[in-house]
């Protein structure tokens, strides 16, 4: 991606990818807006917040490299999404079946917390993939603002009326509209979920067996 809408990210990233952090000094950081990755042919869309200053922003592939990949790539492992229980970096075997990833925001932010104006500059981005995933039954938003954001994109596009009937909590399932994806709302897998035990592997295996058995029943 060769996007430049966001001037404080593209700094952060790119300073972040010269610096580096002292326990990943021999890589060549990835520094840029991150692509999405996954199966072109998904049913399961995975929504997340942004990628992580040494995580995504240095291997180059959305959710690797960090706490957070760790825990959701076992998790997809488990619930037969994608073929390896770790990813580390973009060139290390992973592959993704029924299921794509994507984020409100494809650059890494300060403190991992975009503005409202940065999601909004990255909005068309998702707004595109949804129209190309032609596939899509499910859509997993991990986090509070990937639940918004979705949601968002539903009410700009006249498909929902307001967002006051969709309440975000834990493995909560969602009709939108008519013609759409079911909508499941999780905690996102950060570290500071899950060190907290907020979220659990085991909660977010749930998540993923109801979105691949929903996806499956049409």
């Amino acid at each position: 991606m060769a996007c430049r809408r966001c001037p404080r990210l593209i700094a952060h990233c790119t300073q972040i990818a010269r610096v580096k952090r002292r326990a990943f000094r021999d890589w060549e950081y990835w520094g840029k807006p991150l692509p999405s990755f996954g199966d072109p042919r998904a049913k399961v869309l995975i929504v997340g917040l942004a990628p992580a200053a040494h995580g995504a922003n240095r291997t180059g592939r959305m959710f690797t490299g960090d706490g957070s990949a760790y825990t959701l790539y076992r998790v997809l492992h488990q619930t037969g999404f994608a073929n390896q229980a770790e990813s580390r970096s973009r060139d290390d075997g992973l592959r993704l079946t029924g299921a794509y990833i994507t984020a409100v925001a494809h650059c890494a932010p300060p403190a991992n917390k975009p503005t409202r104006e940065e999601i909004a500059n990255c909005r068309g981005y998702l707004e595109r993939e949804l129209d190309l995933l032609t596939n899509l039954k499910v859509v997993v938003a991990l986090g509070r603002v990937a639940f918004d954001n979705y949601l968002g994109i539903l009410l700009s596009r006249g498909l929902i009326r307001s967002r006051s009937a969709f309440l975000f909590g834990h493995d909560r399932v969602f009709e939108t509209a008519p013609g759409q994806p079911l909508l499941i709302s999780s905690y996102h897998p950060s570290q500071q979920n899950t060190s907290t035990g907020k979220l659990t592997e085991q909660m977010l295996v749930n998540v993923f067996r109801r979105a691949g058995e929903l996806a499956a029943s049409g």
